[in-house]
């Protein structure tokens, strides 16, 4: 019987055996799927992948062809080749907050672009709220809030954003700044 164990032995000794242990199947299989299948789904959501493949083109194509067809350019979407409409605001002077005596001002002329031209008459109607929330606001300022182009990038999106919602149904797409004065 020892005959029989020994070749037992013999034979399991003379053809090694390879096992893949938990790490190694993590690392060389697992790891990798994880990695490519998250690769792809970061293309895909990213949108790369449809430009890759010709999908807008060809949407845009089948989009294009649609609205030449019996019913012609639809109201509701804005024309993305149309001029752009700009309206000027009046000029506008107002004293800044500071914490010393010495007095500073900022004057500012602004213009807007608006989405339609029919929209002027809108915000026309509205203009004496829209100034209103342009002073209220500019008058809070301190000289530290304009500087540098970070400061112009905040004031730029908090008139937007107070145009926007004193001109609600109007769709204001920026906010243009002609002159700016700070004394």
């Amino acid at each position: 019987m020892a005959s029989e164990t020994d070749a037992g032995e013999l034979s399991t000794e003379g053809l090694p055996r390879k096992k893949f242990s938990g790490k190694k199947l993590v690392l060389f299989v697992v790891l990798p799927l994880v990695l490519l299948i998250g690769a792809g789904a970061g293309v895909y959501f990213s949108g790369l992948l449809d430009s890759l493949l010709g999908k807008e083109e060809k949407a845009a194509e089948g989009e294009h062809a649609a609205a030449e067809g019996e019913h012609g350019a639809d109201p509701a979407q804005p024309d993305a080749h149309a001029a752009p409409v700009f309206y000027d605001l009046p000029d506008m002077l107002v004293n800044l907050n500071t914490g010393n005596k010495r007095p500073a001002f900022l004057k500012i002329k602004i213009s807007i672009q608006l989405t339609k031209a029919e929209d002027v008459g809108a915000v026309e109607h509205v203009l004496p709220r829209i100034i209103d929330n342009f002073q209220v606001y500019l008058r809070e300022l301190r000289l530290e809030d304009l500087r540098g182009s970070a400061g112009m990038y905040r004031l730029r999106q908090e008139l937007l954003l107070r145009i926007t919602a004193a001109a609600f149904p109007v769709k204001v797409k920026d906010v243009l700044f002609k002159e700016m004065l700070v004394q």
